[in-house]
């Protein structure tokens, strides 16, 4: 059945065997389901989906009732609760303490993330929210910006590309703090263990820079062997 916000409500998202509702593969917490207390001090994000559209009220409320929030009940408190709309907290099945929240930024931003704090979720709780959120930015007809962390190169932002010096570069210097690619992933952003295709995208959004033309050895050369590899 398809409700009035013109998206089918059971969820058809890419996901795993037949679950349809975030609550089907990870229980609420029944003591904190409305607090955050006991987490505000310490959450760090797991996964972060930020995406920009327009949506219709009645849109909003039914992605509240999708994502088993309530709506007015935004985090007071630690990072990204300024963006906070409606959160609530629960547990998944290794009884990690985990955030699922509901962000705007400015008219048109969205935000769909999963925080935690102490242990990191386990893989096989990020991926099921990475498809989740996936699924709802495409049947609510929102444009993915980014998902951080990235799985696929169509999840990472790129700053367009820079225009050259006129100048031929002068005055271009190199003053990042790593002389090495594998000493670069950190400062990208990116685990040493990221899927090479959003490697690749972050890399080829660094060469772009003008900044890469005074680059040192062996970045350069490390840098042009991957991408020949890719």
């Amino acid at each position: 059945m398809t409700s009035r916000t013109g998206v089918n409500p059971g969820l058809d998202h890419p996901r795993t065997g037949s679950t349809s509702h975030v609550g089907d593969c990870l229980s609420p917490h029944p003591d904190t389901a409305r607090t955050e207390e006991g987490t505000q001090h310490m959450l760090l994000p797991a996964l972060v989906a930020r995406s920009y559209g327009d949506l219709t009220p009645d849109q909003v409320r039914w992605l509240h009732d999708t994502l088993q929030l309530e709506e007015g009940t935004p985090r007071a408190e630690g990072p990204g609760a300024r963006t906070s709309i409606a959160h609530r907290t629960f547990t998944d099945t290794a009884s990690n303490h985990l955030v699922l929240e509901l962000g705007r930024t400015g008219d048109n931003g969205w935000l769909l993330s999963v925080y935690f704090e102490g242990e990191r979720p386990s893989t096989e709780t990020v991926e099921h929210h990475r498809r989740l959120f996936r699924g709802l930015i495409d049947q609510l007809g929102l444009r993915l910006r980014e998902i951080t962390p990235a799985a696929t190169a169509d999840e990472v932002a790129v700053t367009p590309p820079q225009p050259a010096n006129v100048e031929g570069e002068i005055g271009v210097s190199w003053d990042l703090p790593y002389n090495e690619l594998d000493q670069a992933w950190f400062h990208l952003g990116l685990r040493k263990d990221a899927p090479r295709e959003v490697k690749e995208v972050k890399l080829r959004e660094l060469m772009s820079f003008p900044v890469w033309s005074a680059a040192p050895e062996p970045l350069r050369s490390q840098a042009e062997e991957f991408l020949r590899n890719t």
